[in-house]
């Protein structure tokens, strides 16, 4: 199999938990549509208490919810997959995002750094916090095991989160930053 039609990774979890960050302080919304009948309530609620390693394990559960790998028991996103997972599902998480960090977290913000990478995968994880310096060498941060990832929107850089695996290629990022849902300004109104 090769690199790019890999599955998003099964190996290694982010932290289970996370102390809470601080975060803008706004309402939690309750109107957050589905297209699929996926509730977005805890999401909000992790968010808006400041609990962003929890918000971004739920994140990609969700992906794996609309992207209907759950129903074929997968527990993984196929980059084939995400062109057709729901805009209305991912504009609802990408509000969120964006909202409690201010503009500063979601998949907007990662395709911007994305182009202004102009598509190179290692730049965009150093221009994003997803690399650490070992000495001389640069490697990308560890997500298994004690988490090397910033679960904190004052000490995180611009697009650091929701994380998305590419231990095994990065097709599914590009996938996720290439959804029609971002191809506009549509995704911010709110409902």
């Amino acid at each position: 199999m090769s690199t790019e039609a890999a599955p998003m990774a099964d190996s290694g979890v982010p932290p289970a938990s996370s102390q809470a960050s601080d975060v803008a302080e706004e309402e939690i919304p309750t109107n957050l549509p589905s297209d699929v009948g996926m509730d977005y309530v805890p999401l909000a609620t992790m968010l808006a208490t400041g609990q962003l390693a929890e918000a971004d394990q739920f994140t990609r559960d969700a992906l794996i919810v609309i992207a209907g790998s759950k129903e074929k028991g997968r527990d993984f996103v196929y980059f084939t997959e995400v062109k057709n997972m729901p805009a209305t599902d991912l504009a609802t998480m990408e509000r969120l995002w964006n909202k409690f960090s201010k503009g500063k977290f979601g998949y907007s913000v990662q395709k911007k750094k994305w182009k202004q990478s102009k598509g190179d995968f290692e730049a965009f994880c150093s221009k994003i916090g997803w690399t650490t310096k070992d000495g001389d060498v640069e490697r990308k941060k560890r997500w298994f095991g004690a988490s090397e990832f910033i679960y904190d929107v004052k000490k995180a850089p611009e697009g650091h989160l929701p994380l998305t695996s590419a231990l095994r290629g990065t097709s599914l990022l590009k996938q996720m930053l290439n959804h029609p849902v971002w191809d506009n300004d549509d995704w911010k109104k709110e409902p």
